[in-house]
């Protein structure tokens, strides 16, 4: 049997074998979901605060840019949006949609990987992504926006790889569209799409003989298809009238935000996050190793070795913008790593078969599927052990993502939803939870802080904002990340912050963030408290 008869028997599984595919990754999927579930109440962190807070006022009608400043394009928002509008403005509603996605994006990992390298690799790569996409090294139990750019990407990946033959050009179209919509949802979308746009091409100029004129008008229609969804959103802001503002803070700030972390900066980042991340799931990395050796090794995976090397690149040049390695940007390199561990759990079955066969051998190789998972989950045992704030807490002992809960329902009982708030700090969550809308359009502090030639123009601006809107809450973050100052250009902030609330705010609450457990004083009883640390919040009401 020749290799090409090989893949193409693996890649239309009998309806038996179907079947089993079917329920082996539904039960991964039901099984991501109750882990995933168990953090449905998980205080959110400063990226999830910031996409539910912009998401909460266009749900009111201010779109973003106009009811906060930021550099992520909008479709992340309108995602949480829908979110919000379906099943209501709690956390749980954030991560009940993130399930969702997450569940989704398994699906298509499941598909495309079948259709490559047959069921098991498919139900393998699954499974491992599932793991990959939730552990604390990568913030995968967040709503960050990585995980929903993956499920646009992969289903026009995927649509690509399996209709490489007889395509229309409105299919084309339709999937240009797709990466169009995964660039709108972070910038980081755009690497995806070159792949897609590369392979799409490859996959006509490979069959003979080569149709270049067709070839050259796919292109240019999957071009215009990714084009389209940014047009809209240029052609929606532009007649909304806040066009500038779009592009300055999506294109010339994204611009000067990605230079200013040189190379050298960057691959000591690259490493203190990327560590952890390989340490932390031995098994699946090996895996992922031993299966990118298989697509070389063996004829009836060189198929798709192109396929292979194109995605894993183009994933990795993903992680790779501004040379900042975010942790949750390794999200976007997942599905190339899980489908590589599944073609690598296959050479291990493959290994199995030599010495044992019939329903012994497929026990065996279940056997050793779970125990694999099995160490990944005891890994991350956290994952079961330990309660929503109690994980929030573990791995981020100074950050107020918990005490934001409390000091929004505080503002909340104290206010009428016509009030506002003006956060010196960088915590836009406290504004999602209390239902109230941000007296600046600056609810982070980092860009007023960076060394960029827009720090000071910003500092006056939001000054200026909270001056003319006189917010019923002034809140002063005394924690260091809400910073990341890296030299004295917060201190005009902070002394201006300090004499403003002196003049027109009463102290109406102390967060002291202490190592045995969070104090809260509130009202009388915070005057004249000392914090006995270094990591506090002062709440102040308007005289």
């Amino acid at each position: 049997m020749t290799g090409r008869t090989q893949i193409k028997k693996n890649s239309v599984a009998s309806p038996e074998s179907s079947l089993w595919c079917w329920i082996a990754i539904a039960l991964v999927i039901v099984i991501t979901g109750a882990v995933r579930w168990r953090f449905a109440t998980m205080p959110l962190l400063r990226d999830e605060g910031e996409y539910a807070y912009i998401a909460q006022q266009m749900l009111k009608g201010v779109p973003p840019y106009e009811s906060a400043y930021s550099m992520k394009l909008p479709g992340i928002y309108v995602i949480y949006a829908l979110f919000l509008a379906c099943f209501g403005q709690t956390i749980t509603a954030i991560h009940l949609g993130l399930i969702i996605f997450n569940a989704a994006t398994i699906i298509v990992i499941f598909l495309l990987t079948r259709y490559m390298f047959g069921g098991l690799a498919g139900i393998a790569a699954g499974a491992f992504y599932a793991i990959l996409s939730v552990v604390s090294t990568m913030l995968g139990f967040m709503a960050n926006a990585e995980h929903f750019v993956l499920l646009p990407a992969l289903i026009g990946i995927l649509l690509i790889v399996k209709h490489h033959k007889n395509r229309s050009f409105s299919y084309v179209f339709w999937t240009g569209l797709l990466f169009g919509l995964a660039f709108i949802i972070k910038q980081h979308g755009i690497f995806f799409a070159f792949f897609g746009g590369l392979y799409l091409l490859f996959s006509r100029i490979r069959r003979r003989p080569i149709e270049w004129k067709k070839a050259i008008k796919e292109q240019i229609v999957f071009i215009t298809g990714a084009i389209v969804p940014y047009a809209l959103v240029c052609l929606y802001y532009w007649q909304a009238g806040l066009f500038g503002k779009f592009w300055f803070w999506t294109f010339t700030y994204a611009r000067e935000y990605s230079s200013l972390k040189l190379p050298g900066g960057g691959l000591e980042m690259f490493v203190l996050v990327g560590r952890p991340i390989l340490v932390t799931l031995p098994s699946v990395w090996l895996l992922a190793l031993a299966g990118l050796g298989a697509v070389f090794a063996r004829t009836s995976n060189r198929r798709f070795a192109v396929f292979i090397a194109g995605f894993l690149f183009f994933s990795s040049l993903a992680v790779c913008p501004g040379f900042y390695f975010r942790p949750h940007y390794f999200i976007l390199i997942c599905p190339a790593a899980a489908i590589l561990a599944g073609l690598g759990f296959v050479e291990i079955d493959k290994l199995i078969s030599r010495f044992v066969t019939g329903p012994p051998r497929n026990i065996l190789v279940a056997f050793v599927g779970l125990a694999v998972i099995g160490v990944c989950a005891y890994q991350h045992k956290y994952l079961f052990a330990f309660s929503p704030a109690d994980v929030c807490r573990l791995f981020y002992p100074q950050y107020l993502f918990n005490e934001s809960i409390e000091i929004a329902e505080y503002i909340k009982k104290n206010s009428s939803p016509k009030d506002t708030v003006a956060i010196v700090g960088s915590e836009p969550q406290i504004c999602f939870y209390s239902g109230r809308r941000s007296a600046t359009r600056y609810i982070y502090t980092y860009p007023l802080t960076e060394p960029h030639r827009y720090a000071v123009s910003m500092r006056k601006e939001m000054m200026a904002d909270i001056e003319n809107n006189k917010p019923e809450f002034l809140i002063f973050v005394n924690v260091s990340y809400a910073w990341a100052a890296s030299d004295d250009s917060a201190e005009y902030l902070l002394l201006w912050a300090h004499s403003y609330a002196n003049r027109y705010y009463k102290l109406a609450g102390i967060i002291d963030m202490r190592k045995d457990g969070t104090v809260y004083r509130w009202n009388e009883q915070a005057v004249g408290f000392n914090p006995a640390t270094n990591f506090w919040i002062a709440v102040f009401k308007r005289k």
